[in-house]
């Protein structure tokens, strides 16, 4: 009599393969974050525009990519030891990504669903990057102030 179905060990081999695979490239990341560029190649992406019928969209994924790469430059930062900068320091430019992005979606998209959502993202991330600047005691408007409140204190950042 068997205790477990085949189907179950399956399941959970190929659960633990993935979790160790994962950990492994996590430890490999976390050890020396610098070699990172290769994993990028592992998994080559088909890009819509390398098919002759979708070169339309060129423009829209260049754009697109450059915004990703800005954005993936931006986060890279040498730590300071005050996590709550660093922290912010890499989201600003995470922040700014999503926003390029969207606009690239606004430029080129047709949905209005989809350009209804990214004008909120736009919206919301450039609210969220002057928060972030505020916290930081960076100049923001006015407006940011009163809705945010004045700047913290170092205690309230702890």
């Amino acid at each position: 009599m068997a205790l477990f179905s085949r189907a179950f060990i399956r399941k959970r081999v190929i659960s633990l393969a993935t979790t160790t695979s994962l950990a492994a490239t996590s430890f490999a990341v976390a050890h020396d974050p610098t070699t990172t560029s290769h994993l990028r190649g592992a998994l080559p992406i088909q890009y819509a525009a390398d098919n002759p019928d979708h070169s339309n969209e060129q423009p829209f994924l260049s754009e697109n990519e450059a915004a990703m790469n800005k954005m993936m430059a931006g986060m890279k930062i040498k730590p300071t030891g005050d996590v709550d900068r660093d922290f912010i320091e890499m989201m600003v430019p995470h922040h700014q990504g999503a926003v390029d992005m969207a606009q690239a979606e606004l430029k080129y998209g047709h949905d209005k669903r989809l350009r209804r959502l990214a004008h909120q993202i736009v919206t919301t991330q450039q609210q969220e990057i002057a928060f972030m600047r505020l916290v930081l005691g960076e100049t923001t408007s006015a407006g940011m102030q009163r809705e945010y409140g004045a700047r913290p204190t170092s205690d309230e950042l702890q």
